[in-house]
């Protein structure tokens, strides 16, 4: 397993900031979520056209690999067109060699009171049908409705194209659907190609506050034992939601604790 950060923990740092430190915390990838001012990737200064190849260069002399391009594209909403955005992320990530890009078909963590999974199905075989072309995956983040496996199970093998894949955020269907490690890898494992970690403890008034890795009650030890038990080499991305809870703890502490927590799991 590789050690991966989002940059969603860290929103005012430069890309140059990232890379660096990230790579002096003993990552070996990094998930984009939004650089600084800019959340969405396509647009990222450091991708343009005129500096991709050095951002290439750079990754490459650090011995830092994309692992996955985070996108805001919600299936589930007809309020513009998500599947050309998609796509656009999807060419981005070709360029760069990223093998994935993270779609959602829900909202917010929480799941919404009702999504229609067949237009969701449908624009997600879109996606996949295009991606193949180009060797870049489509993955569903277990977000929303489809935090419950059995739902997510209905929509992937509702998808017209084996081109498809789950990212694993590990705190949501345990945090909102009461299901078990093992339960979410038995029924997902087949598709899961990346994971989001996070930990979280439920408050005495019933809210969730993030807190450092190892000190919720989110089983992070036991899905990282099923990831090794099922031959799991993929990323294990810490997404620290600092961008949207600025009173989380600051992005180089948290780093540095999260790497060295999962050096002994992992």
């Amino acid at each position: 397993m590789k050690l991966c950060v989002s940059t969603l923990g860290c929103p005012t740092w430069t890309w140059s900031e990232i890379v660096s430190a990230v790579k002096d915390f003993g990552y070996s990838a990094v998930e984009v979520r939004g650089v600084a001012n800019e959340m969405h990737v396509p647009r990222i200064k450091a991708f343009n056209a005129d500096n991709i190849e050095k951002t290439k260069m750079r990754l490459s002399d650090l011995s830092l690999e994309i692992a996955c391009l985070t996108s805001a594209c919600y299936l589930h909403k007809s309020d513009k067109d998500y599947v050309a955005e998609g796509k656009e992320y999807m060419d981005l990530a070709a360029k760069l060699g990223c093998p994935y890009i993270r779609v959602l078909s829900d909202t917010d963590p929480q799941p919404s009171s009702s999504v229609d999974l067949t237009m969701v199905a449908e624009k997600l075989t879109e996606l996949a049908v295009y991606g193949k072309s180009i060797g870049v995956m489509p993955l569903v983040e277990t977000n929303g409705v489809v935090a419950d496996s059995d739902v997510m199970l209905t929509l992937l093998k509702s998808v017209k194209s084996e081109n498809v894949g789950v990212i694993w955020d590990i705190h949501h269907p345990y945090r909102f659907f009461g299901e078990s490690p093992g339960v979410t890898y038995s029924k997902l494992g087949a598709y899961i190609k990346h994971i989001h970690i996070k930990d979280s403890a439920i408050q005495p008034d019933g809210s969730i506050k993030y807190v450092l890795t190892g000190e919720g009650d989110v089983p992070i030890k036991e899905c990282i034992s099923l990831l090794k038990e099922g031959g799991y080499t993929g990323c294990v991305s810490f997404e620290w939601v600092k961008r949207w809870y600025e009173d989380l703890s600051e992005p180089g502490i948290v780093f540095m604790q999260y790497a060295d927590y999962m050096k002994k799991l992992i």
